[in-house]
């Protein structure tokens, strides 16, 4: 891989190569179905055993808007999906388990949580999500069986004036995790990142802390949490701050307890920005995956050799999209250390918007 080593410090890099050729990396459609949407990856989650990986999406309803809205149907639902790839992400395979309908859509209606979670069974899967609205409620469903069932929805604390739950979490043993949120601002309005925990396998949770001021204007939201040590945390939250939207770096040094913010790490474009999906390769060398939301469109990566202090130039995975619609990534690492970043794009302004994979070689 052709990297660039001009390396900053809580700042934005101005420009994007691609990787070079001779990486190769290949693109996979994973979902694409006429008259439907396929969105958001990041708002489901991303699990993986060896080469097994699982990742959820929205399947809602295509329907032509404007050209700075979403192209969806707001009338018809966003149905959960899941896809499955058994090859590491060559070949998916797309699952509408009953168990994960939310209750509007036929499921179970929520129930507390009597039994404790195991958080380290070996097919274990959770996911945290909000409902009908950027302030909640959110509920929590989890499976044993490497997402082919799942127990729920249970009730999820609110912790004030509402939770926009999306999956980040960290196992700490069988019965402790902690879980990464965004909760409504005191207007109600999103909103804010914030950490809370359990040591009772889910039975209760507790309050741990905010992840920065509240925002004035704007907004804070969808954390994406990495361990680096035993009482380091490192989480990249999505900003929206004026007419900025960027990607801030914030971190802890006593397991969540307080944290630091550290800066601004990446430039998403505009329309609100894209998430981040922040994760630790085998090497130790840290990776971010975002989409960017200017011309030219784009899913794109950061590396860091020294644990998020300061990072590479911008790796751009897949550019060529059409339009802003696009991003929302989940990646995880493969075996053989390649990586395999999903989430969704687009070929025409007016269309059906589609999953995608690509595997690529973060080199060295």
């Amino acid at each position: 891989m052709r990297r660039i080593f001009f390396c900053v410090l809580a700042g934005t890099v101005a420009f994007a190569p691609a990787l070079s050729a001779g990486d190769a990396p290949k693109h996979k459609l994973v979902y694409r179905e006429a008259g439907r949407f396929g969105g958001w990856p990041a708002n489901h989650g991303i699990w993986s055993w060896g080469d097994e990986i699982l990742v959820g999406f929205s399947a809602a309803y295509f329907k032509e808007q404007p050209p700075d809205r979403h192209q969806q149907d707001h009338d018809k639902p966003e149905e959960p999906r899941l896809a499955r790839s058994l090859d590491g992400g060559e070949t998916w395979t797309i699952e509408a388990p009953p168990g994960l309908l939310p209750p509007a859509q036929g499921g179970h209606e929520p129930q507390d949580m009597k039994k404790p979670m195991d958080f380290r069974h070996p097919g274990f899967a959770m996911t945290v999500r909000f409902l009908d609205s950027n302030t909640g409620p959110s509920l929590l469903w989890y499976s044993y069986d490497k997402g082919r069932t799942w127990k729920g929805p249970f009730r999820f604390p609110q912790f004030g004036n509402g939770v926009a739950a999306r999956t980040d979490y960290l196992i700490n043993g069988k019965r402790d995790a902690l879980v990464f949120l965004t909760a409504a601002k005191s207007n109600r309005k999103e909103g804010r990142p914030f950490c809370v925990h359990t040591i009772d396998g889910g039975l209760t949770w507790k309050f741990v802390s905010f992840i920065g001021e509240e925002p004035k204007d704007g907004f804070a939201i969808m954390p994406s949490t990495v361990r680096l040590s035993r009482r380091e945390l490192l989480t990249m939250v999505r900003v929206k701050d004026g007419t900025e939207n960027r990607i801030d770096a914030y971190r802890s040094h006593d397991d969540g307890g307080t944290w630091q913010r550290q800066g601004a790490v990446a430039d998403t474009g505009k329309f609100g920005g894209n998430p981040p999906m922040l994760f630790k390769l085998r090497d130790g060398r840290l990776c971010l995956t975002y989409g960017y939301r200017a011309q030219p469109y784009s899913i794109r990566a950061l590396l860091s050799h020294d644990q998020g202090r300061t990072w590479g130039g911008i790796v751009t995975i897949r550019d060529s999209a059409a339009t802003w619609e696009l991003g929302y990534t989940r990646s995880v690492q493969r075996p053989d250390g390649k990586i395999v970043t999903v989430y969704y794009f687009n070929d025409a302004p007016h269309n059906e918007r589609f999953i995608a994979a690509t595997i690529w070689d973060p080199g060295h």
